[in-house]
């Protein structure tokens, strides 16, 4: 058996064929491809043509171009605009809470209901008091809280498929904390370059502003110390960078660059505009020549028209080189307008008060319609809002605030579908954003000893040899783990998305936390409130209807809505 397994391998194999030929079902022609996608004869797609590029290749040569056009968009177009306010009115709101959940098997071994309330409670209580402060402690430039940052966050990614910020350290100023956020402008993310404009690379792992390791992470960002075009007095100066390392040596943070990475080896984001753009320019350029068509019949309220024959009079009044009859057509409509003016002037004719105009003979009377529509109409425009809206992630509804032609069920759907967006949102750049601005706050505030349940954890590793510093540990994960509460979902029909959280509380599918969070709201500041309540109403003698469980349940019943199916259908 060996002997002939040996020979089998030994066997020498025919070459493959030069070509595979397809079987004799059409005539036996030669195989050109597998997808209509990739066919090059077909004329409709002949011509396509679109090379493989990295994805630095791609985005970078055109993005100063895409960003400047989506900025535009934003400044001047109100639908663009209104779409972006929805971004930050959906996914951060009023007011973006911290909700701490320390990761309690991590510090103690062992889950300590206890401590953990305590924890939550203190860290939360300081940090709101920080945050959304009057004094903008947070913001270095002492402009904006915390929900203010984390909703600029949100509008400049939607801008420019990004977001940058330094964490700077300030005590000048009376701050009770030294942890500040300085947003900075995109466009300061740049190579440094000299005077003539030539790029000044300094290495071959440095991209549009960041500098790489060998596996591909940053290191470091040059910022330009001032816009490209900033407004004020020409510097004729060298332009000057600064190159920011991204963590300090024990791990703090002090770059804060957020994109959503689509490739690898991506450098930079790029708004989700872009695809759009085109889109949205036209149709801002056909909502302003709508308007323009709309004004000049409204300014013309009738119009006359002739019959005679245009080209016949400026041949018999010898138009026959361009000064001929441009002097032709001036002599004709002077000679012309004073004979009709004669004509009409005399024929003063009246029924009941109302004056009938005598036309001249060859001309008839029309009205002008101040309210005519475009060439297209309202669908057409629909159309296209319903390309922006997809393009931006909202439904057609919320971007045009048009829900005459909207059911209960599709309104549902549409916010459903614009809730998981949001939410995707929300986790890749606000949560991410707030995060790290929290955890910035946390390590200092642990250091100052000014979180007492936090004092017997030791936050940093110790020193490695020949290091100074140790590096922060998985203690200050586990303290630092969060979520947030942003903006509410809101509801359409309150009654019937009321009964169904119920039933979810009431059958174990969800949590109070959870539905008062789709709400926007904390829920231990709704039980503190609730409880509050409840001891003034027994203090004052105040018994309410609602309070009674019997009339309650009562209550409820009555209050459900009827089935369009089953035994008992409504209508």
């Amino acid at each position: 058996m060996s002997d002939e397994f040996t020979d089998l391998l030994a066997r020498e194999v025919a070459a493959p064929p030069a070509k595979a030929l397809v079987p004799a079902v059409a005539g036996g022609e030669v195989a050109l491809g597998a997808f209509e996608g990739a066919d090059r004869f077909n004329s409709t797609i002949a011509l396509w043509d679109s090379p493989l590029k990295s994805a630095d290749l791609e985005i970078l040569p055109e993005k100063t171009t895409v960003d400047g056009r989506a900025r535009d968009m934003l400044r001047n177009d109100a639908f663009v605009q209104g779409g972006a306010n929805l971004h930050k009115d959906n996914i951060v709101g009023s007011h973006y809470l911290l909700n701490c959940r320390p990761a309690t098997r991590v510090l103690l071994g062992k889950d300590d209901d206890l401590w953990e309330e305590e924890f939550q409670e203190e860290v939360e209580a300081k940090w709101e008091l920080y945050s959304d402060s009057p004094e903008n402690w947070i913001d270095a430039a002492r402009t904006n809280n915390f929900t203010s940052l984390v909703r600029m966050a949100v509008g400049i990614h939607l801008m420019g498929g990004e977001v940058l910020a330094a964490a700077e350290w300030t005590t000048d100023d009376g701050s009770p904390y030294s942890t500040a956020i300085q947003m900075v402008d995109l466009d300061r993310l740049s190579d440094p370059k000299d005077m003539t404009g030539w790029r000044w690379i300094q290495s071959p792992d440095q991209r549009a502003g960041v500098r790489y390791n060998r596996r591909g992470a940053p290191v470091s960002y040059f910022v330009r110390s001032a816009h490209p075009n900033d407004y004020g007095p020409v510097d004729f100066a060298p332009p000057k960078w600064d190159e920011i390392d991204r963590t300090k040596p024990w791990g703090r943070l002090q770059m804060i660059h957020l994109f959503e990475q689509v490739r690898p080896e991506q450098t930079r984001g790029i708004t989700e505009m872009a695809a759009a753009l085109k889109a949205m320019k036209i149709t801002h350029t056909w909502r302003d020549i709508t308007v323009q068509h709309a004004v000049t019949q409204a300014m013309y309220a009738a119009a006359i028209t002739s019959e005679l024959p245009t080209a016949d009079i400026l041949q018999r009044m010898g138009g026959d080189s361009p000064e001929a009859a441009q002097a032709a057509i001036a002599a004709y409509a002077q000679g012309y307008m004073g004979a009709v003016g004669q004509y009409v002037g005399k024929g003063g004719i009246a029924i009941d008060g109302v004056k009938v105009p005598r036309l001249f003979p060859g001309e008839k009377f029309e009205l002008k319609s101040a309210a005519g529509n475009g060439p297209l109409g309202s669908q057409f425009e629909q159309s296209l809002l319903r390309y922006m809206a997809a393009a931006i992630g909202v439904s057609y509804e919320q971007l045009s605030r048009d829900y005459t032609n909207t059911n209960y069920s599709s309104a549902r759907a549409s916010m459903a579908e614009t809730w998981k967006f949001m939410q995707a949102r929300k986790k890749l750049i606000a949560d991410r954003f707030a995060t790290i601005i929290f955890r910035l706050w946390l390590e200092e505030a642990i250091n100052a000893g000014d979180i007492e349940s936090a004092k017997r954890f030791r936050i940093y590793n110790p020193p490695r040899p020949g290091q100074r510093y140790g590096r922060l540990n998985s203690n200050f994960d586990a303290l630092s783990r969060c979520d947030w509460v942003g903006a509410s979902r809101g509801q359409i029909d309150e009654l019937k998305e009321t009964q169904a959280a119920v039933l979810r509380i009431n059958n174990g599918l969800s949590t109070a936390e959870d539905e008062l969070a789709r709400l926007g709201k904390d829920w231990r500041k709704v039980y503190r409130q609730l409880k509050r309540e409840m001891a003034l109403r027994e203090a004052l003698g105040l018994q309410f209807m609602a309070t009674d469980p019997a009339t309650m349940a009562a209550m409820n019943a009555l209050s459900a809505t009827p089935s369009d199916e089953g035994d008992s259908p409504r209508g």
